[in-house]
């Protein structure tokens, strides 16, 4: 045994799917699987701080996972035939649980597996987003419950019914084939997005960040491209993380108001993150093709390199965007191009982007709060503050209503309004 360090915790974290995926190609049941792991994680948090890290920590999860699953079939005399069906799956010598220092399937790592299991098209993203979490992440259900504010029994229900969901559907525990490959990787790519995004600009609540989501997002992904290296849509996502959450510090102002991207201190970005995200969308552009993370993040790296907002490459931002436009669409993209349009041609080539939204940005509050800065720039005052009010009363983030009522009373007092 070694000396107990403080990183237990992310080294459990960083074992879990680890030890999921080995049980689950085992056992061939994800449920309990993920049930008996969580157990272990449990056990491991107790004794580990007072007995030490075991020499083969995953393979102490393993075996302590694999007698709780093992406790579990032979005690369940009530559903006989389960027990018989795993009975018949498992070969008899897989009923001894492996020692927890010898090497043995636990050596491979199914952490991608589980991954994309965890983000089977069966689910809703809603559901894939908090399996993955508490799966692949570590989370608890508390944790996730609580960065998406909703009670943690609901929470629970919700990561319950994925797992029934994915045991009724018959989804096998193993790697995509060749024909499910991009369909596969593109779900597991976009459910890290949301979740990255959850944690960056939050959607409800009074924080504007959920730091924890955003570096989980961030981990997952860059394990993604460690065990596929020549992805460019996977190396195009993480440099877009690295290179957004790089100017999380500069996002919020001494008494935590949101401060925009034109006015942020710049100094406080993380520099490093910048220098990876930049070398990573680089190399990724390179290899191509090009897809709509790449480019999101080549735009991220020109907003990152800019030493002042005044300095911004608009013109090269706006040239992107409209690459993105023609490989993707989603609709926010057009409230991007529309700045970056106003930005180079000035506010009213923006605003005349904006004339006939997409349906689906009708009643979004960005729209309004787009509007709102455009019409500002304009010169356009009671435009600019209506759009302000309207934006602040349809968006979900206490701090982001704030910013734009903020933004309405002072372009109010400045009019002379009073309103």
């Amino acid at each position: 045994m070694t000396t107990f360090e403080p990183t237990v915790d992310n080294l459990l974290r960083t074992l879990a799917p680890q030890v999921v995926g080995v049980l689950t190609r085992r056992w061939g049941d994800f449920a309990a699987a993920e049930d008996a792991v969580q157990e272990a994680l449990l056990d491991a948090a107790m004794q580990w701080p007072a007995e030490g890290v075991p020499r083969n920590p995953r393979g102490w999860l393993v075996q302590v996972a694999s007698r709780r699953m093992t406790e579990q079939v032979r005690s369940e005399q009530g559903r006989r035939r389960r027990e018989e069906l795993v009975a018949g799956q498992v070969p008899a010598d897989r009923w001894s649980a492996p020692g927890a220092d010898t090497g043995d399937e636990g050596a491979h790592d199914d952490t991608l597996a589980l991954l994309f299991l965890c983000c089977h098209p069966v689910l809703s993203p809603a559901s894939a987003i908090a399996l993955t979490l508490r799966s692949v992440g570590g989370l608890t259900t508390g944790e996730i419950a609580a960065a998406f504010l909703v009670p943690e029994a609901t929470m629970g229900q919700r990561i319950s019914r994925a797992k029934q969901r994915i045991k009724a559907s018959g989804v096998p525990f193993r790697m995509p084939d060749d024909a499910e490959w991009p369909a596969r990787l593109d779900a597991v790519l976009h459910v890290l997005y949301l979740i990255f995004n959850e944690g960056y600009a939050s959607s409800t609540g009074p924080e504007l960040r959920r730091v924890e989501l955003s570096r989980e997002a961030i981990r997952l992904t860059r394990a993604v491209h460690t065990l596929l290296p020549d992805n460019a849509e996977v190396a195009g996502l993480l440099a877009l993380m690295l290179l957004t959450e790089a100017r999380g510090p500069a996002r919020t102002g001494p008494d935590g108001e949101l401060v925009p991207l034109a006015e942020q201190d710049r100094s406080r970005w993380d520099t490093a993150a910048i220098a990876e995200g930049v070398a990573l969308i680089t190399a990724a552009l390179a290899r191509g093709p090009v897809g709509p993370y790449q480019v999101q993040a080549a735009i991220a790296a020109v907003h990152d390199e800019a030493p002042t907002a005044a300095e911004t490459d608009w013109p090269q931002i706006l040239a992107l965007y409209g690459v993105l436009a023609r490989i993707s669409d989603n609709p926010l993209i057009t409230l991007n191009r529309a700045v970056a349009t106003a930005m180079v041609d000035g506010p009213a080539a923006g605003l005349a982007l904006l004339a006939d939204p997409p349906p689906a940005l009708a009643d979004h509050h960005r729209l309004y709060a787009v509007r709102a800065h455009l019409h500002a720039l304009a010169g356009e005052r009671e435009a600019a503050i209506a759009d302000y009010r309207t934006a602040a009363r349809r968006t979900t983030s206490l701090l982001e209503r704030h910013h734009l009522s903020l933004r309405a009373a002072r372009l109010a007092a400045r009019a002379g309004t009073g309103r």
